[in-house]
This record gives structure tokens, C-alpha cells and sequence, in this order.
């Protein structure tokens, strides 16, 4: 198969310098501040989020490590499959996150509910749009069981380099 590879249209900036202790979800984050600054050439792509309460953000993992199929997530002490967990440590560290948008500034998106660690290089930036993306009647597999430490849970480290 072809590589794939794709440039960053923009870099996220938050008060996590590194991923110890970020906390793990967006919804644990909560009024977490941060801005998202979107290069020059893209701004024009801009146009119109303004309208929008929440976005999802697409990005890198930078700095997460080598990856694994199965790992070892932060809600649990059993190795799981990597793609039963949202672990930064997969074969394409790609991360997504739905966040608040404050306000919008030129080329600079104010956000907050940040769970994303300074300098994350962005790939894409989607509106959130609850009609598309909220689903009734989910199962959440392994997580029914370990959700509840979710207001606890923070990165610990051991997915970085």
C-alpha cells in the first residue's frame, strides 16, 4: 500500500507542556483554556466556524511512542486491543477531540475543554454537529465496567517516547 502523509495546517497551544497529567478526555478538562493557531495559508478555511458552538479537532500525536496493537489503556490495568481504546500509541497516531469554541480571532480559534498538549501539530478542524454525532443505544464495551474513574484518570506517561 501507498505511504499517506499529510501537513499540519496549524499548531494547538495549551498549558500542558507535557502529556503527564493532561487530563484524558475532553469532558474531564472542562473550562481548560487553550487557542488553536491556524497557519496563514489556511485561514481562509475559517470562514464560518464562528457559528459553531463546539469543534472537533484532528491532530498528532507527537509525542506519543512506538506503537502497539495492544496497550495497556489509562481506565484499566488489561491489555486491550489498541483499537478498542483511544491510546495515543497506535500504527497512525492520530487523535481527536471535541472542544469548546470561545471566540475566533484572524487566524487564532480560543477554545476551551482543552485535553491536548502545547505545540500538537493540527491536522483538521470539523464542526460539531450533534445530529451527526451523537448515537442513542451505544454499547461501550470494556469501558461500561472503568468509566467511572474517568474523573480521576490523567496521563500517567507511559504512553510518550
Amino acid at each position: 500500500m501507498d505511504e499517506i502523509s499529510y501537513t499540519p495546517i496549524g499548531i494547538i497551544h495549551s498549558q500542558f507542556k507535557e502529556p503527564k497529567g493532561i487530563p484524558i478526555q475532553t469532558s474531564i478538562a472542562k473550562d481548560t483554556e487553550g487557542t488553536v493557531e491556524v497557519f496563514p495559508e489556511y485561514a481562509e478555511g475559517l470562514k464560518d466556524v464562528d457559528g459553531f458552538s463546539h469543534i472537533i479537532l484532528v491532530y498528532h500525536f507527537h509525542l506519543a511512542k512506538k506503537s502497539s496493537l495492544h496497550v495497556k489503556p489509562y481506565l484499566d490495568n488489561e491489555l486491550r486491543g489498541v483499537f478498542s481504546t483511544r491510546a495515543p500509541g497506535r500504527p497512525n497516531p492520530i487523535g481527536i477531540s471535541v472542544v469548546r469554541l470561545v471566540r475566533v480571532e484572524n487566524n487564532t480559534l480560543h477554545i476551551r475543554d482543552v485535553d491536548i498538549v502545547d505545540g500538537t501539530p493540527l491536522l483538521d478542524i470539523k464542526p460539531y454537529v450533534p445530529v451527526f454525532d451523537v448515537r442513542e443505544q451505544v454499547k461501550t464495551g470494556w469501558l461500561k465496567n472503568n468509566i467511572h474513574k474517568l474523573s480521576v484518570a490523567k496521563d500517567d506517561g507511559r504512553f510518550t517516547a
